[in-house]
């Protein structure tokens, strides 16, 4: 039933928000030269798949986890893309594909070690993981892997069909912060 939800809400955000996406890859362009992001994330079971983003850091950054990254690496146009959560659009290509859900724990990278294990540990593996969920309505980011983990195995053992249109709605809403971006710190992040 999610997978059928999950398809038919990545169609219709892709044909109907087609006009708003080419116009934040066309600004996108300008601001970096390369309007999108991909970058190897880890999938359900930890298999590989390539995310999709709006690029919001400058190309030749480093790839590191989000609250690792400087902001002296994103771009103003890329705050923008951040703070209005728009740089996750492309993700529903992701959701399209069956790489994701709309609601499922973050995907993390593979250097992310610490974050695997915690994960492993509370079989968060085991579903596919989302552009929104539990924690990120609640603000919990990747910087703390354990309290990750945890709300994230929370999330799949609670989970109900109604959870999947709340985390949507208070994600659309605009609860939760995102991943956090040190201030000031050296360039590290993509």
């Amino acid at each position: 039933m999610i997978r059928f939800f999950d398809f038919v809400f990545s169609l219709t955000g892709l044909v109907f928000g087609f006009p708003l996406l080419l116009m934040l890859a066309a600004i996108g362009y300008y601001d970096t030269g390369s309007p999108l992001f991909r970058q190897q994330r880890v999938g359900r079971h930890q298999k590989p798949f390539t995310l999709v983003k709006f690029r919001t850091m400058k190309p030749d950054t480093p790839s590191v986890a989000t609250h690792l990254a400087s902001t002296d690496a994103i771009t103003p146009f890329g705050h923008f893309l951040r703070r209005t959560k728009l740089d996750e659009l492309p993700q529903l290509w992701n959701v399209l594909k069956g790489d994701m859900s709309l609601v499922g724990p973050r995907p993390g990278l593979f250097n992310q070690k610490e974050l695997s294990l915690e994960r492993s540990k509370h079989k968060v593996f085991d579903v596919l993981p989302g552009i929104t969920g539990l924690a990120q309505v609640n603000g919990i980011d990747m910087s703390d892997p354990a309290l990750l983990a945890e709300t994230d195995a929370r999330m799949i053992r609670d989970f109900r069909i109604k959870n999947y249109f709340y985390y949507i709605f208070l994600t659309l809403s605009g609860h939760g912060a995102g991943d956090r971006v040190k201030v000031g710190q050296p360039n590290k992040g993509s």
